[in-house]
């Protein structure tokens, strides 16, 4: 078994006109924008969507879309 959470995704919360990476790690956790979890975040390349990077990333882990 991994120690890894596996969390979910998305990239507009119910609500928020917002449209950028948000995540959490359990489906009872409201919503947070991306750079709340420094510890997942992957700088992105020149000229990617801001998230873009963090967002494939978490996906190889296993990490669900909403």
């Amino acid at each position: 078994m991994s120690n890894n959470p596996v969390g979910q995704m998305t990239w507009k919360p119910p609500g928020s006109k917002e449209c950028s990476l948000h995540l959490r790690l359990h489906s009872s956790e409201p919503w947070r924008h991306y750079k709340e979890f420094p510890e997942y975040v992957i700088p992105d390349p020149q000229g990617f969507s801001e998230g873009y990077a963090t967002f494939i990333a978490l996906r190889k882990k296993n990490w669900d879309f909403i």
